[in-house]
């Protein structure tokens, strides 16, 4: 289907859509907030900002999503993935730490010092860059939107997916006010939120806010090991915030706003679990195979993330204009040592014949510190031109480390590190928007952005090695690194020049120096430390039953050394970038009648670039150029009276032109230009702008109000993507005989990862009286169509040698098939009091959400099983 064809098609539907509607429609003033709304006529209003000014949600020309606290609470909606139950077309998985947010099937994985999220989350319109940590923003609340589509004129950065922003509760003048509210759920999860709403005077209030919880999530620890046994599966979580916010409006045109917040992360972590060897032991697909029954062994997972920020606003009314200055500050200090696993439990599996006694493990700390200025103007209301001019300035100063242990390797010790103590990101924009009346039905609206970004980074990448000779100069001794009590010095290493560093000696030492605190039973120190402090060049060498291979024995004559000693240290990592783009909005706006409303634009994003992990020799390019999107989007936005209550029904229709997509790509590192051919010896992931996609869809949102005071609303989404330029080495057949090359694989006609066809959300609600209280229940049903969770879409594996073999029995089945969530959530209030009981994922699916595809690698990020609850809140 040709873009113009598409067009005229859904444009001539929209016409017959809105011409059907009732000509006696009733409009709500454009002035009430959702709480002032009447129940009974149906006349309540959902406000959003996001035109970045306060406005009627159906007055937006665009698809915009809004859910308050109260239908949050009530929907069994209480950390940030959950979201998606309520939001068609949105996905959001928690990989390690990272918040990865995908809106219509685009988005970013990419969320180390690499690269940046291609959907923008924000806190209270302010751009959050390292959502880590999210959810623990997810309190005390007046509402979440979810905004669809590129925003690249008006929120800017990496908005190229859309935005989703957090919006917390405000404080109110002359108003003594609060709540305080516990629960208890199932796995032994409770928590507790408050606040409380204190006024100064008359013109200026504080609001205290606070927010405990701790959770399960629903793994469980099938290992028997004796000590295995004990260690706490993935996804506990104990965590705890504070909100203090301060509001001053002195008279009607001047208005000043604090907001600081404060919060902690603790628990074991958020790592998958490799289905890889389960699948290709047993020929089942993950739907047969319970993904939540993980083989834990070696150390404890661990979790921390302190992370406190502080924002402020002030806004001045000059009569015809309004000049407003934000400022925000945010830092994220974030440490995880995973909770090691071998893969999950599966038919004919022998757990009793393990070995446990395994410490490889990935760490993780991620330190960031930013700013975010803007400045803007902007035209008051009741003017015929209404516009915004305004400047951004972002900075991030970040610091970043990886290390992978590979523990009880019987040979040739081989872990990894990339560490960059210095990583710096600097962004300003300039902008324009505006909306003009030509009539009284008929508007214009347009926009312009100009971004100028610059990145760099400074640190160490690549392996650590150890090959070490025994007896008659035979290889190799095994070495192990992670056992019991260690941790990496990662960010804390005192030094990260490499570049000098030229000796068996100097490289002995960077090794021990990366070593915060050694593990009980490790012996690479014990090997390497005489060669660091140059006692024995040779090393010592040590015949443990742990790390004896069976054919190595340690050689006489060299002192009680290895009879050769090779070390492997990283090498320097420098990157810099730089980048500049322009975005654009164009668009018109017609009302057919006082409620229905049909739209037409044009808009575009781009998604900062990046760089690449370099290596010495290598033709890697040092960074990869911004993505960019255009859209193109009519609809229709119409309210009219049913059973005489107000009632929604919009339509949208989108097309999408994807450009410079970024796909990871396997690239050699290690040429050996001596040969002829030459012969790569390594490869790496390297993100490239080798792709292009279109997308096409519809979404259509219904809202009634029944009689019997039931109350009705659909949000369906239909999205249609392809890959149209793409071609990449397929990572799932990596041959390491061949120095790790892998086969060349087309994407082209593939679907984009994560992208279901259909998607629909159904909440019905009813409130009765009864007694002196109010009874109210509701149910929200989500059903989404099957999608890949790789841009290989679960495509046959063509081999090296031309052997081809289904992704199913190389272990890589990477669609997740269609599925229905349901939560459930009932209510009593009496007075300022209300006990509610809720149910989350009440059918309890499994679902993955995230997975990593590599070689001998299927890792799948898993929703939260069922979770269901008491709750008691009062308000006051």
């Amino acid at each position: 289907m040709t873009r113009l064809k598409f067009a005229g098609t859904f444009g001539t539907m929209l016409f017959c859509s809105v011409a059907a509607l009732p000509l006696h429609a009733q409009s709500a003033p454009a002035t009430a907030a959702p709480s002032e709304a009447t129940e009974d006529d149906g006349s309540d209003v959902i406000i959003v900002t996001a035109n970045r000014r306060e406005e009627n949600l159906q007055e937006v020309a665009g698809v915009v999503q809004a859910l308050d606290a109260d239908q949050l609470r009530q929907d069994g909606i209480v950390e940030l993935r959950q979201l998606q139950a309520a939001v068609p077309g949105l996905s959001i998985a928690n990989q390690e730490g990272n918040v990865e947010i995908f809106i219509r099937g685009v988005g970013s994985s990419n969320n180390t010092e690499l690269g940046d999220p291609g959907a923008a989350p924000h806190l209270n319109g302010t751009y959050i860059p390292r959502p880590r940590g999210l959810g623990l923003m997810f309190y005390d609340l007046e509402r979440v939107e979810v905004n669809k589509g590129p925003q690249g004129t008006l929120y800017g950065r990496n908005a190229l997916a859309g935005t989703l922003n957090i919006i917390t509760a405000k404080p109110r003048l002359g108003e003594l006010s609060g709540y305080a509210q516990a629960e208890i759920a199932n796995r032994s999860s409770y928590g507790a939120e408050g606040a409380i709403n204190i006024p100064v005077g008359d013109t200026l209030a504080v609001r205290a806010a606070g927010y405990y919880v701790d959770r399960d999530y629903g793994f469980r620890n099938v290992s028997t090991g004796e000590q295995a046994s004990q260690l706490k599966p993935a996804g506990l979580e104990e965590n705890y915030a504070g909100r203090l916010s301060m509001l001053w409006e002195p008279d009607d045109r001047l208005s000043v706003s604090v907001v600081g917040d404060y919060g902690k992360e603790t628990g074991t972590g958020y790592p998958g679990a490799n289905i890889f060897g389960a699948v290709t032991a047993t020929g089942l697909r993950p739907d047969k195979l319970n993904l939540k029954d993980v083989v834990y062994r070696g150390m404890q997972g661990d979790m921390e993330n302190e992370l406190w920020g502080i924002q402020g606003k002030l806004s001045y009314d000059f009569g015809t204009f309004t000049g407003e200055l934000t400022g925000s500050y945010r830092s994220v200090d974030f440490y995880q040592a995973n909770a090691s696993s071998e893969g999950i439990d599966y038919p004919g599996r022998d757990l009793n014949n393990f070995q446990y006694d395994n410490f490889s493990n990935n760490f993780w700390q991620t330190r960031s510190q930013s700013q975010v200025y803007e400045a803007r103007l902007s035209a008051n209301e009741d003017q015929r031109f209404r516009w915004n001019l305004g400047g951004f300035y972002f900075k991030e100063d970040q610091a970043v480390g990886y290390m992978a242990v590979a523990d009880r390797g019987y040979c040739c010790y081989s872990g990894t590190e990339f560490t960059m103590p210095d990583v710096n990101g600097e962004s300003f924009a300039f902008f324009g928007d505006g909306t003009y009346d030509i009539t009284d039905r008929l508007r214009v609206f347009g926009g312009l952005r100009y971004t100028e970004e610059k990145k760099s980074r400074y640190g160490i990448g690549g392996n650590w090695a150890l090959t070490l000779g025994g007896e008659d100069f035979a290889c190799c001794f095994a070495t192990r690194l992670g056992t019991e009590g260690f941790r990496p010095n990662l960010l804390d290493r005192p030094n990260f020049n490499v570049s000098a560093i030229d000796t068996l000696q100097g490289r002995a030492q960077f090794l021990i120096e990366g070593i915060r605190s050694p593990g009980l039973r490790d012996t690479l120190i014990q090997q390497i430390g005489a060669i660091a402090d140059g006692t024995n060049p040779n090393g010592t060498c040590i015949d443990r039953p742990d790390i004896d291979n069976g054919f190595v024995d340690c050689p006489a004559g060299f002192g009680g050394g290895f009879s050769f000693v090779e070390l492997t240290i990283p090498d320097q990592q420098i990157g810099q970038a730089k980048f500049d783009f322009v975005d654009w909005r164009a668009g018109l706006e017609f009302d057919i009648g006082p409620d229905s409303m049909l739209y037409a634009k044009v808009s575009t994003g781009h998604k900062s670039g990046g760089f690449n992990d370099s290596f010495n020799g290598s033709t890697i390019p040092e960074a990869f150029s911004p993505e960019k999107l255009v859209v193109y989007e009519i609809g229709s936005r119409n309210s009219f009276d049913a059973f005489g209550r107000r009632a929604i029904f919009n339509l949208t229709g989108f097309y999408y032109d994807y450009s410079d997509q970024v796909f990871q790509d396997l690239t050699c590192i290690n040429l050996d230009e001596t040969q002829a051919p030459p012969v790569c010896n390594g490869y790496s992931l390297v993100n490239r702008n080798i792709g292009a996609s279109r997308i096409y869809g519809a979404e259509a949102e219904l809202r009634l109000k029944l009689p019997a005071h039931y109350a009705l609303d659909l949000n369906a989404a239909y999205l249609d993507t392809k890959v149209t330029e793409g071609v990449v080495a397929d990572a799932r057949a990596q041959d390491f005989d061949a120095g790790g090359q892998s086969p060349l694989v087309k994407l082209v006609g593939n679907r984009l990862p994560l992208a279901s066809k259909m998607n629909l959300s159904a909440r019905l609600s009813q409130w009765i009286d009864i007694g002196s209280g109010r009874f109210d229940w509701q149910a929200l049903l989500n059903y989404r169509s099957s999608f890949f969770l790789s841009q290989f879409n679960e495509d046959d594996i063509v081999f090296l040698d031309g052997t081809r073999q289904s992704a199913l029995d190389a272990g890589f089945p990477d669609r997740q098939n269609g599925f229905v969530t349901l939560n459930l959530g009932a209510g009593y209030t009496i007075g300022n009091f209300r006990l509610e009981a809720w149910a989350s994922n009440f059918l309890n699916e499994e679902i993955s959400q995230k997975a990593l595809v590599g070689s001998s690698l299927n890792i799948r990020f898993l929703n939260d099983a069922r979770t269901y609850g008491l709750r008691a809140r009062v308000n006051f």
